[in-house]
């Protein structure tokens, strides 16, 4: 029996078409609301996507801008799935850092 409050769940293991790999690193979700910013750490990653871990609290949205001081860049990201603290993004472009980040 499904949950309705959460998705189905596209096997998004099955479905990725290059395993990722595990890192941990410190990013912000920039969202579009007076570029406010929450706070993530990246488990793992590849060029297509990564896997995020928030606040359970956190209310990501379906897309915004993924910025990850230590690659200097900000990944378009679209959320493809969710699950507790967890969400998985799928990267749709890249941009150079914002420039009101300080980090």
């Amino acid at each position: 029996m499904t949950n309705p409050a959460q998705p189905l769940e596209d096997n998004s293991s099955e479905n990725r078409r290059k395993h990722r790999q595990r890192v941990l690193k410190g990013g912000s979700i920039i969202t579009g609301i007076t570029n406010s910013e929450i706070s993530c750490t990246l488990r793992n990653q590849n060029e297509g996507g990564a896997e995020l871990k928030v606040a359970p609290d956190a209310r990501v949205p379906d897309r915004f801008l993924l910025y990850v001081p230590v690659d200097g860049v900000a990944y378009r990201s679209e959320v493809r799935w969710r699950r507790n603290d967890r969400v998985g993004v799928r990267f749709t472009g890249t941009e150079p850092k914002p420039k009101l980040h300080y980090g």
